[in-house]
């Protein structure tokens, strides 16, 4: 495999120019099948308001950050008539999103902020919300509905170890807050700490690129993870989370899917070829392996149901799924991939194999 040993994982860095999305996905209507699906597992809720209704603003406002840098976020500026029943009714989202519609939750809570990004896929909104007893704030997120989206949430809810809070309204999608550090921060400020230990970081990268290599996570560059950082007794785990899940099991090229491979996360490869070697990475990865397989027994259910709805919805183009599946095949040298006839079917098959390592 490209990336088993300490070779690869440097060869992977060289190559990393050949990493190319060069067009914006589609955004994909989620279609009948895949809301029987949501709507089933307690994905799919009746919301007060609609992300297109938050589309109705007049202008905006750019969003700085203290440095005076342009963060790509703006305000956006709404009509006063409009705003007391908006803001009732982001309040009553985060009320479905995190107590299942108690309003108890939010008694005592305002939005604080709006705010809106152009930039992206989703064209998200970011909605403050805060607490006026203690000052004390949380985040959610607005964005069109994409299916493609959704089913890599749902992916990363079920094959990795990091539950996923969202739930889907017609053309609306909302979703929790991911708390971390984002990727390419923590390289530059954090990763240097000398209470850090750096082979935990490089194990947990190497772990990353196996979950999105099987569940095909693409686009992981270093801005669209965050690192969590948790103090144990001895010492500190490090999880990495992604955060951006509009290249699902889109594009063509397997190395869409291997973080590896992005010049935005050659820090990270250059800690897993300073700190371990073909030995170490072999192990985690058989380790992460292990764990998914866990997660697929406990979930079979669930992920067969996912499978069935995916069936019926477009997820990409027939040439991307043609050129994913010769890619896969000549990456796991192995001709069952040239069968699949979907993305998702690349997925299973992917999963398969995975259990099959394990059972050996």
């Amino acid at each position: 495999m490209l990336n088993t040993g300490k070779g690869e994982i440097f060869q992977g860095a060289q190559e990393i120019a050949d990493v190319h999305i060069y067009k914006k996905k589609p955004v994909y209507p989620v279609t009948s099948g895949l809301k029987k699906y949501l709507k089933f597992y307690q994905r799919g809720e009746d919301l007060p308001i609609t992300y297109q209704e938050l589309m109705n603003f007049k202008e905006t406002i750019p969003v700085y950050d203290k440095n005076g840098k342009d963060t790509l976020w703006e305000t956006p500026l709404y009509p006063p008539s409009f705003q007391d029943y908006l803001y009732d009714s982001l309040k009553m989202i985060y009320a479905v999103l995190k107590a299942s519609g108690n309003m108890r939750i939010v008694e005592h809570k305002t939005i604080d902020r709006i705010e809106f990004c152009a930039f992206g896929n989703s064209q998200p909104f970011r909605i403050r919300i805060v607490n006026r007893l203690n000052d004390v704030y949380d985040y959610f997120y607005v964005k069109k509905a994409d299916a493609s989206r959704i089913y890599g949430l749902e992916l990363e809810h079920i094959l990795s170890p990091n539950r996923v809070n969202y739930v889907v309204y017609k053309d609306t999608l909302i979703e929790d807050h991911i708390v971390g550090i984002p990727g390419d921060t923590f390289v530059e400020k954090y990763a240097d700490n000398p209470d850090y230990n750096k082979t935990r970081i490089a194990k947990e990268f190497v772990k990353f690129n196996e979950r999105c290599i099987i569940a095909l996570l693409g686009d992981m560059r270093s801005y669209n993870f965050v690192m969590q950082i948790t103090p144990d007794f001895d010492d500190f785990q490090f999880r990495i989370r992604a955060i951006d899940f509009d290249q699902q099991f889109y594009e063509g090229n397997p190395k869409v899917y291997m973080p590896q491979f992005f010049k935005e996360n050659f820090p990270y490869v250059k800690l897993a070829m300073e700190h371990l070697n073909e030995r170490t990475v072999l192990q985690y990865q058989q380790e992460e392996q292990s764990s998914i397989v866990h997660r697929v027994r406990s979930e079979r259910h669930r992920i067969a149901d996912l499978r069935d709805a995916s069936q019926l919805q477009v997820l990409s183009t027939p040439e991307n799924i043609d050129k994913l599946k010769e890619g896969y095949a000549r990456f796991y040298n192995n001709e069952r991939y040239y069968k699949c006839k979907t993305m998702t079917d690349i997925v299973e098959l992917n999963v398969k194999n995975v259990i099959r390592k394990v059972k050996i």
